[in-house]
């Protein structure tokens, strides 16, 4: 059974960071892309960022860019979402997300076959 365990979330001051991490576990990701979404109260789920498998291409939505770093570590299976100079507008679930098929990283949620259970993001003003 395929899980994804996102952890790493809390309560943080503006300005602040916090670094999330998504283990996986059931099968290996290595050669899929991975990437990180977010739901605010009465919003719909939207993408953060994103990874190729090796690493070597990100994407990210234009209000983390720059401050947000998404990253992998392949032999550990995880991916991890830096996040730096935090607003009270990042305030979200965070949500892992895998692909069973694709390699190349995606804005598109519906390329992402695997999603965590969500961890909680508050970031006060």
């Amino acid at each position: 059974q395929v899980q994804l365990v996102e952890s790493g979330g809390g309560l943080v001051q503006a300005g602040g960071s916090l670094r999330l991490s998504c283990a996986a576990s059931g099968r290996t990701f290595n050669n899929n892309a991975m990437g990180w979404f977010r739901q605010a109260p009465g919003k719909e789920r939207e993408f953060v960022a994103a990874i190729m498998w090796s690493g070597g291409t990100t994407y990210y939505a234009d209000s983390v860019k720059d401050r947000f770093t998404i990253s992998r570590d392949n032999a550990k299976n995880t991916v991890y979402l830096q996040m730096n100079s935090l607003k009270p507008e990042d305030t979200a679930v965070y949500y892992c997300a895998a692909s069973s098929q694709f390699s190349s990283p995606s804005r598109l949620a519906v390329r992402y076959d695997y999603w965590g259970q969500g961890t909680q993001v508050t970031v006060s003003s």
